[in-house]
C-alpha cells in the first residue's frame, strides 16, 4: 500500500475520532472514541470488501429481526464472541480467594420462590435430584448471615421454565443464608445442552465449524450488604464440554465434583426420593467486598441504562427456541 493511501485511510479515521470531542459526557466520549479507532482499524486490517460489509450489515439486520423480549440475540452474540465473559472479566477483578464470576445469561427471573432451607427448586421439572450445600462468607472467612442467594438451571430436557410458553415456575428460587452462612436445597443435575441456532448466531457457528452446546451448570446469584453481588456457575466435573463450552463461561475454579448417589440411598435430611439415584454436590460461596467506587452512569447519558427498559442480564443467554 502506499504512502498516500494510508494517508487517505488513516485521515479519515481522525476525522471521526474527533467528531466526538464535543460530546459532553466525557465517558461517551472515550468510548466512542475508542470504539472508532478499533473498528476502523479492523477494517483495515482485513481489507474489509463492500461485498463482506453488505453481509454484515444483513447478519446485524436479521440479528435485530429475530431479538424480541423474550430472545436476545445480540446478547447470544456477545456470548459466542467471547464479549461478554470479558465484560465479566474486566468488572469482576480478582479478589483474594473470593469465588470468580461468570456470565449471567437472560434467564434470571426475578420474583422467584422463597425456598426454605432444604426445600427443593426443581417444583416437577424432569432431572435427577441433587443435593446443593455450602458457605457464604467473606475473604477474611467470617459467615455471611441472611446472604440472598438466587438460583436457576434448565431442567433435563434442556430448557428452563420461561422457555416452555405457560405459567410454570420450576428449577428456580431463592435463599437465604443461616446464622452460620451456611444454605441447603434440592434441585436437579446439571445436564448440557445447545444455546439458541435456529437464528443468525447458529448460522455463523455453523460456518465457523463451532458447536452450540454449553457445558452443565446451575447458576447462582448471591448479594449481602457490603459485598461484592456475585454472578456465577457451577460446572460438573468430568463434563466433556468444559474445554469447549460454547459461551467461554467456563472457570476452573467453578468445575465441581456432584457426587453420584446410588438409588435407595437415604440423603442425609431423610427426603423421600422415591427410590431414585441422586447427586451431591458442596460449593462454598466467597463474597470479595463491595469496592464502592464506581460512580454510577449520569442519568442523562446516552449510556446510562433506559429507566423504561429492563437491562439483558449482562453479557449472557437467549430464551426462546434455544436453550443455555
Amino acid at each position: 500500500m502506499n504512502g498516500e493511501q494510508q494517508a487517505r485511510e488513516q485521515g479519515l479515521t481522525d476525522r471521526v475520532v474527533a467528531s466526538f470531542d464535543d460530546a459532553a459526557d466525557p465517558r461517551l466520549k472515550e468510548v466512542m472514541r475508542s470504539l472508532t479507532r478499533h473498528l476502523h482499524a479492523f477494517v483495515r486490517d482485513v481489507r474489509l470488501t463492500e461485498q463482506e460489509w453488505r453481509q454484515a450489515i444483513d447478519f446485524l439486520t436479521a440479528t435485530g429481526h429475530i431479538t424480541d423480549d423474550r430472545r436476545q440475540e445480540f446478547v447470544l452474540l456477545s456470548d459466542v464472541l467471547g464479549a461478554s465473559m470479558q465484560v465479566v472479566t474486566v468488572n469482576n477483578e480478582a479478589y483474594a480467594n473470593a469465588t470468580e464470576a461468570t456470565v449471567f445469561g437472560p434467564f434470571f427471573v426475578d420474583g422467584s420462590p422463597l425456598i426454605e432451607a432444604g426445600g427443593d427448586i426443581a417444583a416437577g421439572a424432569p432431572g435427577e435430584p441433587c443435593l446443593v450445600e455450602g458457605t457464604v462468607t467473606d475473604t477474611a472467612g467470617n459467615s455471611v448471615p441472611g446472604a440472598r442467594i438466587e438460583v436457576w438451571e434448565a431442567d433435563a430436557d434442556g430448557f428452563y421454565d420461561v422457555q416452555y410458553g405457560d405459567d410454570r415456575t420450576a428449577a428456580r428460587g431463592h435463599l437465604v443464608s443461616d446464622d452460620d452462612g451456611g444454605y441447603r436445597f434440592w434441585a436437579v443435575t446439571p445436564t448440557p445442552y445447545p444455546i439458541p441456532h435456529d437464528g443468525p448466531v447458529g448460522k455463523l457457528l455453523e460456518a465457523a465449524g463451532r458447536s452450540p452446546m454449553r457445558a452443565s451448570h446451575l447458576h447462582f446469584l448471591v448479594r449481602a450488604p457490603g459485598l461484592r453481588t456475585l454472578v456465577t456457575h457451577i460446572f460438573v466435573r468430568g463434563d466433556e464440554l468444559l474445554a469447549r463450552d460454547s459461551v467461554f463461561g467456563v472457570r476452573d475454579s467453578l468445575i465441581l465434583d456432584f457426587h453420584p448417589r446410588a438409588a435407595g440411598e437415604v440423603p442425609p435430611d431423610g427426603r423421600d426420593l422415591g427410590g431414585r439415584a441422586w447427586s451431591r454436590v458442596r460449593f462454598d460461596i466467597v463474597l470479595a467486598p463491595d469496592p464502592g467506587s464506581v460512580p454510577a452512569p449520569d442519568p442523562g447519558s446516552v449510556l446510562a441504562p433506559d429507566p423504561g427498559i429492563v437491562p439483558a442480564p449482562a453479557p449472557g443467554e437467549s430464551p426462546d427456541g434455544g436453550r443455555r
